[in-house]
């Protein structure tokens, strides 16, 4: 065995067992499951398969391959990164240190905003719904929203050069360059006077700044700090969308954002303090609070 836990020469079922060890004495989580996806990701095996072709021998130009993932696993990089790209609502998105890996519980923003803009549809409001992303980073949620909702155009914005470019890569693999436009600004500074949207949706920043040096390595080493910093409560983004997001938005238009633990009492309260409607506060998979859906008060 060397020294990143795998032997020469090996078999499918000794590389999981062997590396499998390496991976859980440097900390990371699920071991074997890490291992057993970066086999699927070398060997071009679906994962269900490695179980049935345990004695398989690795070639040795596979366990060179291997080796080197292994070894920048072991170092705490992110798995996706070095297997280059993440499954987001059934899609493959690329990814990379250019922008956040795109999290499961962030699916369901993406799935709360495209059955919204289905029922804008089936009840006439708007038959050809417009979303503005802000903080589009890898595009991920704007392509979720572009497949699922086909009547609908996004624009998606982020302060992010080097992130645009790979959302623009993720919008061009997936066909959508038509209806999905991205834009390098601020929040709403690169729109257009009079540029009105039927939902507002964003996965803004929301790590209190003391707080990040705490998150896993995964995150904090690896993440753009922009995409993680929301100041000192971690709220910061947020009081800006309360503040301006209502003048971007239809009449029965809205915003759907997500958010941190424990955040969802102090985020009611900016959004009625800026006149806003709070229509929901929605849970994740795992039961927490995680999505609050705003709405422009009327009156």
């Amino acid at each position: 065995m060397d020294e990143f836990g795998t032997m020469t020469p090996v078999t499918v079922l000794e590389v999981i067992q062997k590396s499998g060890e390496f991976l859980e004495r440097k900390g990371v989580e699920s071991p074997r499951l890490q291992i057993e996806l970066l086999l699927e990701h070398v060997l071009g095996l679906p994962r269900l398969e490695l179980y049935l072709n345990f004695e398989r021998p690795v070639t040795e130009k596979e366990t060179e391959v291997l080796r080197e993932c292994v070894r920048r696993r072991g170092l705490r990089e992110p798995l996706q990164h070095i297997i280059g790209t993440t499954s987001f609502c059934g899609i493959e998105i690329q990814v990379g240190p250019e922008a956040l890996v795109p999290r499961p519980e962030t699916e369901s923003l993406a799935e709360l905003a495209w059955k919204r803009l289905w029922k804008l549809g089936e009840a006439g409001v708007s038959p050809s719904p417009k979303v503005l992303e802000i903080g589009v980073g890898t595009g991920c949620v704007s392509i979720a929203i572009a497949t699922n909702a086909p009547a609908t155009s996004v624009v998606g914005v982020d302060c992010s050069a080097e992130a645009l470019e790979l959302a623009q890569e993720n919008v061009t693999a997936c066909d959508l360059a038509e209806r999905v436009s991205l834009i390098e600004c601020d929040a709403f500074q690169g729109l257009s006077d009079g540029d009105e949207f039927d939902l507002i949706v964003s996965n803004p920043p929301y790590i209190p700044s003391a707080e990040i040096e705490t998150l896993a390595p995964e995150v904090r080493d690896h993440d753009p700090r922009a995409a993680l910093d929301g100041g000192e409560d971690g709220l910061d983004f947020y009081r800006m969308l309360a503040e301006h997001g209502a003048i971007w938005l239809r009449p029965t238009g809205a915003m759907m954002l997500e958010f941190g633990d424990g955040q969802a009492a102090a985020l009611r309260e900016i959004f009625s303090n800026h006149g806003w409607i709070v229509e929901a506060v929605d849970r994740d998979l795992a039961g927490k609070e995680r999505f609050i859906i705003v709405s422009p008060n009327p009156a």
